[in-house]
């Protein structure tokens, strides 16, 4: 799943090439994507992209205060085409192309755009047309931002102080904190020494101050990764600078122990017992509790 770095990422690659065009039209190929009807999506033809931000895990283009809000959930994806002037119709419902955003052509002849796509069966890549993005509820409902002025060491303690979630799912609860998702939470964890399934309300002051130079360091350090990157290659660059998530029976950077898995039914965490765990391996969650 894009998560906050790709997504900041995503936002400044469209600020670079769709910023001040204009959009000359929207085809939405896979219906179940689009989740508004009012405006509808014909009223962004013809106004210009004004600007392209983040909200968490959403994209979202300003086209003349119209907004075009994106969600890629977790097998989405955005391809930038340089020209899609001869790019084929495409039957409704057919393949992983779910939105086709059309640019107007340039003084070259070439129309360029963007293309939303979706892997798999399980359809849940939304775009919204609204007038504000807070009418998006996702976004309405989102936490603070972890790269933003306000979340300080102060807010996340504020945040964790009573919550008896374990951080692992806090850290992943876009209501909570925004952006980051099941790969970040594993490598945040991992940088803090901290095990997923430690109570969020148990940390001392120490590990709070941990924690929260985790979530931005390792935020940070993954965007500048991807600073400059084409669309395309985005997803390459995540998995390489990953350090313990989805890198299960691997040696551990750090310490050189083996990376252990996690399993649940429809996600899988990667943690090291030697840095997080005292070196004990947690029992699968099917079993909910310690090896002993």
């Amino acid at each position: 799943m894009p998560e906050l770095p790709e997504v900041e990422s995503l936002a400044a690659f469209l600020r670079e090439r769709a910023v001040g065009r204009a959009i000359a039209g929207v085809d939405v190929l896979g219906v179940q994507a689009l989740k508004t009807f009012d405006p509808p999506v014909t009223a962004l033809g013809g106004l210009t992209v004004t600007g392209v931000s983040r909200h968490g895990k959403f994209l979202d283009l300003d086209c003349d205060g119209l907004h075009l809000v994106i969600h890629l959930a977790r097998a989405g994806w955005l391809r930038w085409r340089d020209d899609l002037s001869g790019a084929k119709p495409v039957r409704p419902g057919k393949g992983p192309l779910a939105v086709r955003v059309r640019l107007a052509a340039d003084a070259e002849g070439l129309a360029p755009g963007f293309e939303l796509t979706e892997a798999g069966t399980q359809k849940r890549l939304a775009v919204y047309v609204v007038k504000d993005p807070a009418e998006v509820p996702g976004v309405a409902a989102l936490g603070p931002d972890p790269l933003g002025p306000s979340f300080d060491v102060a807010a996340l303690q504020r945040i964790l102080g009573g919550n008896r979630t374990q951080v692992k799912g806090l850290l992943r609860d876009q209501k909570i904190i925004a952006g980051i998702g099941n790969a970040y939470s594993d490598e945040v964890l991992h940088a803090a020494r901290m095990s997923p399934f430690k109570i969020a309300s148990t940390l001392t002051d120490t590990q709070v101050a941990d924690l929260h130079e985790a979530i931005v360091t390792t935020l940070r350090e993954a965007v500048e990764r991807a600073r400059g990157l084409a669309a395309k290659d985005l997803k390459a660059e995540k998995k390489t600078g990953l350090r313990v998530h989805n890198r299960a029976g691997q040696p551990c950077d750090v310490c050189g122990d083996t990376i252990r898995e996690v399993s649940f039914a429809d996600s899988a965490l990667q943690y090291c017992p030697t840095c997080q765990t005292g070196g004990k391996p947690l029992a699968d969650r099917r079993m909910s509790k310690l090896l002993k």
